[in-house]
């Protein structure tokens, strides 16, 4: 397979880390709430993180991401900046690339605290639907 080297501008505001390391991660959905999934992250940045995960995540799906965030010193950034819940972050699904293993590539970008009111309303129309 040839690969192409990418030589346009860098979109990318934030240095991704590679960063593999095991994560459990719930969809915010009325159906999946409760349901607590297995992945790894691949790598890390302030904004964001790219996961393979086993089950396909729709794009702009809100997730609730925990994994080991003390060992590293950018998880400071990701703190100040990110939405923190019950020891989890929460991200929004921008991408999703099948693997030829059968699993996924998942980038998602971390909810930011101006975002707090958009998973408000989230969380009171699951609340809504799980009635």
């Amino acid at each position: 397979m040839e690969q192409k080297n990418y030589s346009g501008i860098e979109r990318r505001q934030f240095v991704r880390i590679d960063f593999s390391e095991p994560l459990q991660y719930k969809v915010c959905k009325a159906e999946t709430i409760t349901k607590l999934f297995d992945g790894y992250t691949q790598n890390i940045s302030q904004s964001g993180l790219l996961c393979k995960l086993k089950e396909p995540i729709p794009i702009e799906a809100i997730l609730w991401l925990s994994f080991d965030m003390n060992v590293l010193t950018i998880c400071k950034e990701i703190e100040s900046r990110s939405l923190i819940i019950q020891k989890g972050v929460l991200g929004k699904v921008v991408r999703v690339v099948e693997r030829q293993d059968g699993c996924f590539d998942v980038g998602i970008c971390f909810l930011t605290r101006d975002e707090k009111e958009d998973f408000i309303e989230l969380c009171n129309r699951l609340n809504k639907q799980m009635r």
